[in-house]
């Protein structure tokens, strides 16, 4: 009956995935560049507080939220290439570790020491504005362990600066305050816009060529994932061994180690074009299908006490990616 009761709550989750990927492929929604993910996730958090399923359902919603988000996170990989990051050259490359190091370490820094955040918060909000959106917090959330609340908040400044960026940037790129060329502003896009789709459509809206720039430079943030998770998985470790005086076994995330090994199958080009496609758009369905199990186990009674401090933390790392990436290009 429980192996029943587990098939219910994923049911569950599918259903509400289902529904969220249907609902961005409305036309004005897929112009917006809402992704399927926040649909789910803001679903999951009505759902959940408004209706409360059967407790029996709960090991399947679970599983959604865990197992099938690690999983996604694997077959993530299948959007990179070697050769696609190998095609922008090493200063993007530089660009990108110097982006994404820096942004971690300011956020880490200003979460916990200026606004007096907890490690936890401070870490996700960082990691999802640093490598790429909500994709990031929700692997980071696995190293962490930490409450889903935290991770819906995360990915709630994600969201909404990421969206900010896709259309304030190509704004200012064509009232040529930026002075950048096409090709600088497509790295400048791919640097420091939140999510992948995010940075496609700021590029898209100056020109195509500059989309597919955006995207690569984007898709190394991505590749970075994979070192981070690794360095976090180690400091996790330690900051556990300190607190509790127990030296707990290291726990290498292999879902990690399966992304790398992905891009690197993804990379030799075995597989058609079209299978590559649809095995993405399954990706999507089961990031969808985590999005949503977070959602639906996120209490609005907790977001209310986290107050407006992860949103003043966002904004300190919205205006950094903006500025110093702006910087880095320009005078590169």
């Amino acid at each position: 009956m429980s192996l029943l009761h587990k098939t219910y709550g994923l049911i569950y989750v599918a259903i509400l995935a289902i529904v969220s990927y249907g609902i961005v492929t409305v036309p004005l929604m897929a112009n917006m560049g809402i992704s399927s993910l926040v649909v789910a996730i803001l679903l999951g958090i009505i759902i959940g507080n408004f209706w409360h399923y059967p407790e029996s359902w709960s090991p399947g919603v679970q599983f959604a939220a865990k197992r099938l988000l690690r999983t996604a996170i694997i077959l993530y990989g299948f959007r990179v290439s070697f050769q696609q990051i190998a095609s922008v050259g090493i200063k993007a490359l530089i660009l990108d570790v110097l982006v994404v190091s820096l942004t971690l370490l300011l956020g880490y820094w200003a979460g916990r020491k200026v606004l007096k955040l907890d490690r936890d918060m401070s870490i996700l909000i960082s990691a999802g504005a640093a490598i790429c959106g909500a994709a990031a917090v929700l692997a980071v959330e696995d190293i962490l362990k930490n409450e889903p609340y935290k991770t819906a908040v995360a990915i709630g400044t994600v969201v909404l600066f990421g969206t900010t960026s896709m259309f304030l940037y190509p704004f200012l790129h064509h009232t040529g305050l930026f002075g950048l060329s096409d090709y600088q502003f497509g790295i400048f896009a791919g640097a420091s816009v939140h999510e992948v789709a995010q940075a496609l459509i700021a590029g898209d809206n100056v020109d195509g060529e500059v989309g597919k720039v955006a995207v690569i430079v984007k898709m190394i943030r991505v590749l970075l994932l994979v070192p981070v998770l690794m360095l976090l998985s180690i400091l996790n470790n330690r900051s556990y061994k300190t607190s509790s005086g127990k030296q707990m076994k290291l726990t290498v995330p292999w879902f990690a180690v399966g992304f790398v090994l992905v891009i690197g199958f993804n990379s030799l080009q075995l597989l058609p074009t079209a299978l590559v496609n649809t095995i993405n758009q399954f990706d999507i369905i089961l990031l969808t299908m985590a999005m949503g199990a977070i959602g639906i186990e996120t209490k609005l009674s907790k977001l209310k006490k986290v107050g407006l401090k992860p949103l003043y933390l966002a904004i300190i790392l919205f205006s950094w990616l903006m500025c110093s990436v702006f910087m880095m290009v320009k005078f590169s």
